[in-house]
């Protein structure tokens, strides 16, 4: 993706750098070097952009930076963060205070941070671009086109020795007493097609270039051209460390100004990253939508779409609708999603209560995950589908494609609106209407609905009168408002069906007595029926959160509706024993907390553990 020129905004004065500091071939010699902690040292040694950096950073002022590898929760309550970590291999984020503003730093360290190529760049693209006619073969993946743009970035630039004098490798030295002809020739291997006109000073800018033609560049500019080129024409240009960055849950332009992000660990950031001009700005989500193939024009100012790495982007473009010009906003998800014990780990739920979420969805229990706005119910909702048993066929529907269920009998659908299909073509639309409807064609033992908003709901209520499970994440901040929503328009429930729903997870982004935002589940609901004389609706709190402790309480204990109502009775157990099902809670508690200790938290880890688990008849009940 071509992406215009914006500025890095620095929150300090540069420090002057020695030139005579070989930052690539004699790291070493370099005082600062001496200066850091044994890690940092191997990060610069990979990453000599990394020490340059540390040469132009005020440490005299902030101090060497605090260098690790990985972020804990503890750094949560660090007031005045100066922290350097890996995002990959060559791109690193520092995080510094700002004394003045409740959002701190960002600032992204890539191999091009000091390096102004931008002169140098149009006589390399052109002569790449000379060499595009000549591929064998068209590369497909963004691996191959990368190693394509190297090995041509190889072929027409060159990079001189520290120490050899730029003069010898042009072949001008001794230029006073050349004669007509080596003038000439060397005139003509001048490249002026890239001069350029600078805004302040009005200068041209000479590419120097070897009597055969290649653009002479230093180790740092050819590095830094490299990772420029890739970044820019194949990943999403400035954003690259942003979304590689694993720890951003949310990145924002609201406009000309920096970027602002949603970090999990020192929570709102602003960026040294910034637009300093409505065009360059517009230019960028321009070349963004192209990128994404969902091209945005004034006609068809918002874009809503998916990036490659399944994050959801949404775009606004122009004046016309936003006063403060274009804007967008990218949602991140998480390349390996969580499961329940990640959950249980932050405390946003316990043992008890995902055990018995466990043991309603393996027997076939519809729920919504609901609540507010970045609440945290898709996370909850893709963490409780690995207790689905193994075997069930699954179905997901979806606006946008976020949900990852680890069943591999799953069939994954998206919803197409009019008018966007693949290139911006005018395609016919499908909708979550009819992906539903033709769901119910496909047998499916569970339907996952990404978000219900709209008709699609009375499918799904449908659905589940007809026995398919249907879970679903669902914008309400309580049992009430919920029913409210789905009684209304355009939804449209009618109030006896709603029974069909049996559960109701009611998911918040609250704050920690310390001031700590999280999100926890803040009860667990289940729905028992509609009183039509009362035109109410009878609903029992399972769990709730207790905010001044952060623990949850089992409310329910001994009066579950579903526990005895519906799966002992469809399990058979005789009414002398239905209190035995609480003892099954109980024990699929001490089975996740023995699965925590035992290290399978990760996603994929934990569901084939709770395969075998499974398949060794440890989860029959009543045995």
């Amino acid at each position: 993706m071509g992406t215009p020129t914006m500025a890095v905004n620095l929150p300090f004065k540069p420090e002057p750098v020695d030139s005579n500091i070989d930052f690539y071939s004699d790291i070493e010699s370099s005082a600062l070097y001496k200066m850091l902690p044994a890690n940092a040292k191997e990060y610069v040694k990979a990453s000599p952009h990394l020490l340059e950096y540390l040469h132009v950073f005020p440490v005299n002022t902030y101090g060497i930076p605090l260098f690790i590898s990985e972020l804990k929760k503890d750094l949560r309550s660090m007031k005045s963060p100066n922290i350097i970590y890996p995002v990959n291999d060559t791109t690193f984020v520092h995080i510094l205070p700002d004394p003045d503003d409740v959002r701190n730093y960002y600032i992204p360290i890539e191999p091009s941070f000091l390096h102004s190529v931008s002169m140098m760049l149009p006589t390399i693209e052109t002569k790449l671009i000379d060499l595009i006619d000549g591929l064998e073969d068209d590369p497909i993946s963004d691996k191959e086109r990368a190693e394509v743009i190297k090995k041509m970035l190889a072929t027409v630039a060159v990079i001189r020795p520290k120490g050899t004098d730029l003069a010898v490798m042009t072949g001008s030295s001794g230029q006073g007493s050349q004669d007509l002809k080596t003038k000439i020739v060397t005139f003509l291997n001048t490249d002026f097609t890239a001069q350029k006109k600078m805004k302040d000073t009005k200068k041209k800018h000479q590419v120097p270039l070897t009597p055969d033609g290649k653009v002479i560049l230093t180790d740092e500019e050819y590095r830094a051209i490299e990772y420029l080129l890739i970044r820019d024409k194949i990943d999403m240009g400035v954003l690259k460390p942003f979304l590689s960055d694993q720890y951003i849950e949310d990145i924002s332009c609201d406009g000309v100004g920096p970027i602002f992000i949603e970090h999990k660990i020192f929570k709102g950031l602003k960026s040294v990253i910034e637009f300093k001009v409505s065009s360059e700005l517009d230019e960028f989500v321009v070349k963004m939508a192209e990128r994404i193939k969902r091209p945005i024009t004034y006609r068809n100012p918002v874009v809503d779409a998916t990036l490659l790495d399944g994050s959801r982007i949404n775009i606004v473009y122009g004046t016309a609708i936003s006063r403060h010009g274009s804007n967008f906003t990218i949602r991140k998800v998480n390349e390996v999603p969580l499961s329940i014990l990640n959950i249980v780990e932050s405390n946003g739920i316990d043992y008890t209560a995902a055990a018995y979420l466990w043991i309603c969805v393996e027997y076939g229990m519809s729920l919504f995950v609901s609540g507010e706005t970045a609440s945290g119910k898709t996370t909850l909702l893709n963490a409780i589908t690995t207790f689905i048993p193994p075997e069930n066929k699954i179905v997901t529907i979806e606006d946008t494609p976020e949900l990852n269920v680890p069943h591999r009998n799953w069939i994954r659908e998206v919803a197409l609106a009019k008018g966007k299909g693949e290139g911006g073509g005018s395609g016919g639309e499908v909708s979550m209407f009819d992906l539903l409807k033709a769901a119910l064609r496909q047998r499916p033992n569970q339907i996952l609905v990404g978000e219900i908003r709209g008709v699609e709901g009375a499918v799904a209520f449908g659905a589940m009168q007809t026995g398919h499970p249907v879970m679903s994440t669902f914008h309400a901040a309580s049992v009430e408002k919920l029913i409210q929503r789905l009684c209304g328009d355009p939804i449209n429930i009618p109030k006896t069906y709603v029974d069909n729903l049996n559960l109701v997870v009611i998911q918040s982004a609250v704050k920690r007595p310390d001031g700590q935002l999280v999100r926890r589940m803040i009860s667990c609901n289940e729905l028992v029926g509609f009183n039509p004389e009362t035109q109410g609706f009878t609903f029992v709190q399972m769990f709730t959160w207790e905010p001044v402790s952060d623990t949850f309480v089992w409310t329910g204990k001994g009066s579950s509706f579903l526990l005895e109502n519906k799966i002992a009775t469809m399990l058979g157990m005789p009414e002398s024993r239905k209190a035995e099902i609480y003892l099954e809670v109980e024990k699929r508690a001490k089975i996740l907390e023995r699965l925590h200790k035992a290290g399978y938290t990760k996603f994929w880890d934990l569901f084939h553990m709770m395969t075998k688990i499974k398949k060794q008849g440890l989860l029959t009940i009543g045995s």
